[in-house]
């Protein structure tokens, strides 16, 4: 897809790869409608770039309140968005039965259910277009659960089947979808124990540089499926064809995933915190 000239909706435009990600889009000529939660981040963002090329809306997908003032919007804009980035994501390491049931909600409203209205909001709009795209920024851990995660790894599956199934729904129509899969990717969406529990399982990193790159690529080409990393792509293949390998392989990891599990928390682990980053994307153990 030739971005140029093009408005694109970019949701989590203000983390640590939705930044890169919003330069890059307004570098091949699209405008983009850069949604976050951080009002100063967001600003920050747009005084960096060029005038007029990023509309910055302050709004929470994972709540109606906040879909609403996006809606609203674009509804106003004179040029109609033709590409959709859901970007946006709320961490969650800890052990499962010390998250709380409040939290878990949280984050399923932010991760996949306020992700899946938007779509749902959007795609009339979308479909009126001669081109357009809904690229959803998902994770390793989507097709790969991992102990420590197994919260945020629903989330993501979750979010995987929604893009595989409206695929195959809206097949033959204007509106294309992509599930786009980064692995562990140095930003600040990871908390110190997950960053510790990393380095002692030697995960491998990419910059946030370098996925941009390739999720910008990714929108260019058009791929419906993405997975960076050799490790992870293999690893998620395996899992879907032969799981019983993986939970061999992922056993000898548990007293590390454990220890650090207990260790450190994010949101999903506190009844008293938001959703705990407005970020995109990912930056995990996957």
């Amino acid at each position: 897809m030739d971005l140029r000239g093009r408005t694109v909706v970019l949701t989590g435009a203000s983390g640590g790869i939705g930044r890169l990600l919003c330069g890059g889009l307004v570098g091949e000529g699209a405008q983009v409608v850069a949604v976050g939660r951080g009002r100063d981040r967001l600003q920050a963002l747009t005084d960096t770039l060029p005038e007029g090329g990023v509309i910055p809306v302050v709004a929470d997908i994972g709540t109606a309140a906040g879909r609403g003032t996006l809606l609203a919007k674009i509804d106003a804009l004179s040029r109609p968005p033709s590409v959709l980035v859901v970007g946006h994501a709320s961490a969650a390491f800890g052990l499962f039965g010390a998250q709380t049931e409040q939290a878990l909600d949280q984050l399923m409203q932010t991760n996949l259910v306020g992700s899946m209205l938007l779509i749902r909001a959007l795609l009339p709009l979308l479909e009126r277009q001669s081109h357009a795209s809904v690229a959803v920024l998902g994770s390793t851990f989507g097709s790969l659960a991992f102990p420590g995660f197994a919260a945020y790894s629903a989330s993501k599956f979750g979010l995987r089947g929604l893009v595989e199934g409206l695929g195959r729904e809206y097949a033959g129509s204007t509106v294309k979808f992509q599930y786009l899969s980064p692995r562990a990717t140095r930003t600040d969406f990871n908390s110190g124990a997950v960053d510790a529990m990393n380095a002692e399982l030697g995960v491998s990193h990419d910059s946030a540089e370098k996925v941009a790159t390739a999720l910008l690529q990714a929108l260019r080409s058009g791929n419906p499926r993405l997975q960076i990393g050799w490790p992870e792509r293999l690893f998620a293949r395996l899992n879907g064809l032969l799981p019983e390998l993986v939970d061999r392989s992922l056993r000898k990891q548990l007293p590390i995933v454990r220890r650090h599990a207990s260790s450190g928390t994010t949101a999903a682990s506190s009844s008293a915190s938001p959703p705990s980053k407005d970020t995109s994307h990912e930056a995990h153990a996957g």
